[in-house]
């Protein structure tokens, strides 16, 4: 069996910018639950069996208290943002295992729930569906891989080093070096995409990176314009380089998944036919019977 595990946040913003608006009763915005339910419903039709779906029940994290430029809730749409809730009501009504995040984050609870589900024996492979660059991290081998789903291309830990040039245990420093500006940090000052790759390709990490340019490997310093000043930034900056990396190292926390059954589908809960009439979607409750009983 293969396990799913979704980014719901990821995709309730896909979903809002490319759904049409769609209002309750009472006129609450629901266009992007209502798409969300209805991509998952095909996920299930296409033979997923295990999935888990992470969702930022608040955007702001711990990792706001490390750094005050991280990303946080300020604006995002409010029709956007009053569905966060509704998706997570849902998602459980639809009989999905559902993780709301509060002090983690979405990201953290797909790490958690990657390690625990690649552990187990009986897993084939442990699909993380979402094409943000921090889940790269969690990549190994070809039996936890990304998904783009919308593309259906994916990330195997080959296609890591195609994508980033280094390897998932180096995206960390990857991000720590070249910045991540969905997250809110910038990176060191003049490091980019390729510098960070040479150099991270070789050392691994950057705490193996010696400050004097001079104690470099040779082909890697000469393969850089500028070798010289990144080394003296790094120097300089190593202990930014230290926090931007935590602020890019998903947690991961075993409790959150205490075993691969708990995530086994098996068709919508009672309340999910009230849901769906909130939703203005009934036809979503006969698909979802019907995919259950498939």
């Amino acid at each position: 069996m293969d396990v799913h595990l979704v980014d719901g946040t990821y995709e309730l913003f896909r979903q809002y910018f490319g759904q049409p608006s769609r209002q309750a009763e009472d006129g609450e915005e629901i266009g992007a639950v209502r798409g969300v339910l209805q991509s998952l419903l095909g996920m299930l039709a296409e033979g997923a069996t295990h999935v888990g779906v992470a969702t930022d029940h608040v955007v702001e994290s711990f990792r706001n208290d490390l750094w005050p430029g991280y990303k946080t809730g300020e604006g995002i749409d409010s029709q956007l943002r009053s569905q966060f809730e509704i998706l997570e009501t849902a998602l459980e009504a639809l009989g999905l295992k559902v993780w709301p995040m509060v002090e983690l984050e979405a990201d953290d609870a797909l790490a958690s729930a990657a390690s625990v589900a690649a552990e187990d024996p009986a897993v084939g492979r442990v699909i993380i569906c979402t094409l943000d660059k921090d889940l790269a991290q969690c990549v190994v081998g070809g039996r936890v891989v990304q998904l783009d789903r919308r593309k259906n291309v994916v990330t195997d830990e080959d296609g890591v080093w195609a994508k980033f040039g280094v390897a998932p245990r180096s995206i960390p420093d990857w991000l720590a070096l070249v910045g991540d500006s969905a997250d809110g940090f910038p990176g060191l000052a003049g490091w980019g995409k390729r510098s960070a790759s040479v150099v991270l390709a070789h050392y691994g990490t950057f705490d193996a990176v010696p400050d004097d340019v001079a104690g470099w490997d040779l082909a890697v310093r000469d393969s850089l314009r500028g070798a010289a000043s990144l080394a003296a930034r790094l120097a300089e900056d190593r202990e930014m380089a230290v926090l931007f990396r935590d602020l890019a190292t998903l947690r991961r926390d075993p409790d959150l998944l205490d075993q691969v059954a708990s995530l086994r589908w098996h068709g919508p809960n009672a309340g999910f036919e009230e849901v769906c009439r909130k939703l203005r979607a009934p036809g979503l409750v006969e698909r979802a019977y019907s995919v259950a009983t498939r």
